[in-house]
């Protein structure tokens, strides 16, 4: 069991900057792909950015360039750097852990973009 605490939502205006944090709860962090997820309000969750277990990176087409995803295997946490923030970047953002069959969810952190 993996057990995943997301941190650093908030208000921010557009063009503002945020970070989000995951801190995982497993010992063996470093085999676990890691990802971001965003729900916007009425929407399905779908994928923002994604790290392999080997620091490959990839990102869904708006986020490019904006958005940069990394990780710290030694403090079991991954990382979303959100910047030039637009409006429809608002949703509850999750964390992912996923390997093979198994997957884990964090319990969501809500980032809100307004002026």
């Amino acid at each position: 069991q993996v057990q995943l605490v997301e941190s650093g939502g908030g208000l921010v205006q557009p063009g503002g900057s945020l970070r989000l944090s995951c801190a995982a709860s497993s010992s063996i962090f470093s085999i676990y792909a890691m990802g971001w997820y965003r729900q916007a309000p009425g929407k399905q969750r779908d994928l923002v950015a994604r790290i392999s277990r080997s620091g490959s990176t990839n990102y869904t087409e708006s986020v490019k360039g904006r958005f940069t995803i990394s990780r710290d295997n030694a403090k079991k946490t991954v990382y979303l750097q959100m910047n030039s923030l637009k409006l429809e970047d608002t949703g509850v953002y999750y964390c992912n852990a996923e390997r093979g069959r198994l997957e884990y969810w964090g319990q969501g952190t809500l980032v809100t973009v307004s002026s």
